[in-house]
């Protein structure tokens, strides 16, 4: 029997202020908290919150016949928490019912992939802890970001542990192929790959409420038709698209919850498809080909190529400039800063400063905060900028030897990841603390600064037990410090590095933001 593969992306970045040469060196609050507030939880109450609630009636009306599935970034997830707790607790229930697959992805919905090999695994570790912790489930199908794939990409997944990954269909990589079948890695080819159709995506991503289409208006029956056409063919149908569809790219007023809310059961109905999540449509399926794509391609634009995030000399020398610092970022291993660079990644940034326009402007300029392409490139760089300074700063005081140094000695971290230098008197310049669950979870470490590398001691080795939002949590030793400030910047010697505070939420603790001292970081717990 056919299957009908339904997948939705989740994902809203954080968005930079207007941050002119000026603020460089005196203003470290890079964030437009305001924007990205009302932004999410605009979005939040005209898609999120009465999708998931259509979902959820629709996969308990059925009896879990109905399956969809769903890739949530990091910064997504981050701002649900702080912004619209309401949402998660939605994609909560909907993960209670067992009719949901969250997918696997890069955290920051970054382009690491492309470029740095370590990042790109470090992130999609850190994405699925965070499905861990909301979920309690591990992502099983990979979707990078932008649907971004190659054969190197693919082989890099597989490596992670990944069965399946999801990708476009493009019709320059397929050639006579369909993409209604499940294709194999080149490299790897026990990694399955799930190619989006992408006509019947588009039919409701994009044209659904587009009245000069000569299909329009676009009818369940109709829609059912064409799923069960005989000269289509295939195992599968994957109905890739962003989650942002209904409600917000397709108003209410169109008619598209009502086109959802009737679909699972006319599909069900016919008794010639099914539904089914990515890792069941992998696990069902055979693969009958190789698919080769030596360059990387991806769902945007009509290239499906990477040119939406890499296609000029501002885009390529804002991303050329951000992973430069990789070495020093990681050196240092600052939380803080590793924030920065993290949400910096994100491919919203270099989206922002394409100049495709033609017939694609239209996609380019929703949800963009910026008059121009140049407008965000300058942006974009006043505050890559400012960081950079605050990097080399810290390098200094640090008095940490470059990895590349022969006097660098390695070790390492106490928390078991990755080394770290010591300085030149061999003197580690950084501390660990280490976060023990009641539970059954493992240990979660983080890092603090060692008072090898301060003017004054600030932090002993502190052990927090209890889990997140359940048993208080106990601190074995506190910080030596003074009083956080919050007047004081995370680049002044006297203020304490980031401690473990007790957010306004009840049961839930959170890290407080060196950038942003009033705004908590995601949960820490």
């Amino acid at each position: 029997m056919k299957t009908v593969c339904f997948y939705f992306q989740v994902h809203q970045p954080l968005r930079l202020k207007k941050y002119r040469f000026f603020n460089m060196g005196k203003d470290h609050n890079y964030l437009d908290d305001l924007t990205n507030r009302t932004i999410l939880q605009k979005v939040a109450h005209k898609c999120y919150l009465p999708m998931n609630t259509l979902l959820l009636e629709q996969i308990k009306a059925h009896k879990g016949k109905f399956r969809v599935s769903f890739s949530m970034s990091g910064l997504a997830i981050e701002q649900f928490r702080i912004y619209a707790p309401e949402v998660l607790d939605s994609f909560r229930a909907l993960a209670k019912t067992g009719c949901v697959e969250f997918l696997g992805e890069t955290y920051a919905h970054s382009l690491a992939s492309l470029i740095n090999r370590d990042e790109f695994a470090e992130q999609v570790q850190m994405h699925s802890d965070a499905i861990m912790q909301e979920f309690g489930t591990r992502p099983r199908t990979f979707r990078n970001t932008e649907l971004i794939y190659s054969d190197t990409i693919g082989e890099m997944v597989a490596d992670m542990g990944f069965s399946s990954m999801l990708t476009e269909g493009a019709k320059h990589i397929l050639g006579w192929k369909s993409p209604n079948f499940i294709y194999a890695n080149a490299l790897n080819q026990k990694l399955r790959l799930l190619l989006r159709n992408f006509k019947l995506s588009d039919d409701i991503a994009f044209r659904f409420s587009n009245r000069s289409w000569s299909e329009w208006p676009l009818t369940v029956e109709k829609y059912v038709g064409w799923l069960t056409d005989p000269d289509m063919g295939g195992d599968t149908v994957n109905l890739f698209m962003d989650y942002e569809t209904f409600g917000e790219h397709q108003w209410a007023e169109s008619g598209i919850f009502e086109f959802m809310k009737y679909l699972p059961g006319a599909v069900i109905a016919d008794g010639r498809l099914k539904f089914a999540t990515p890792a069941e449509v992998a696990e069902a399926h055979q693969p009958v080909a190789i698919l080769h794509s030596p360059y990387p391609i991806s769902w945007a634009d009509e290239e499906r190529d990477v040119t939406a995030w890499l296609g000029n000399e501002l885009q390529n020398e804002a991303f050329s400039k951000l992973y430069a610092l990789y070495d020093k970022i990681h050196e240092l291993d600052s939380p803080d800063l590793n924030y920065v660079w993290r949400f910096m990644q994100s491919s919203d940034h270099f989206y922002y400063m394409a100049t495709k326009w033609f017939s694609d402007g239209d996609v380019h300029s929703y949800f963009n905060p910026y008059g121009s392409p140049y407008e965000a490139f300058v942006n974009y760089m006043n505050v890559l900028s400012d960081s950079e300074i605050q990097i080399e700063q810290r390098t200094k005081r640090s008095g940490l030897i470059s990895a590349h140094h022969p006097a660098a000695v390695f070790e390492r971290h106490p928390s078991g990841r990755r080394p770290y230098a010591f300085s030149r008197k061999g003197i580690p310049g950084y501390g660990a603390f280490e976060k023990r669950d009641s539970g059954t979870t493992p240990p979660q470490t983080g890092l603090f600064r060692s008072p090898a590398i301060r003017r004054r001691p600030c932090f002993e080795r502190v052990v927090l037990s209890g889990p997140c939002g359940n048993d208080p949590v106990k601190e074995d030793a506190r910080p030596r410090c003074p009083p956080y400030d919050k007047r004081q910047t995370a680049n002044d010697d006297r203020s304490p590095y980031p401690e473990t505070v007790r957010s306004a939420a009840p049961g839930r603790w959170m890290r407080t933001n060196p950038l942003r001292p009033h705004t908590p970081f995601a949960c820490a717990g």
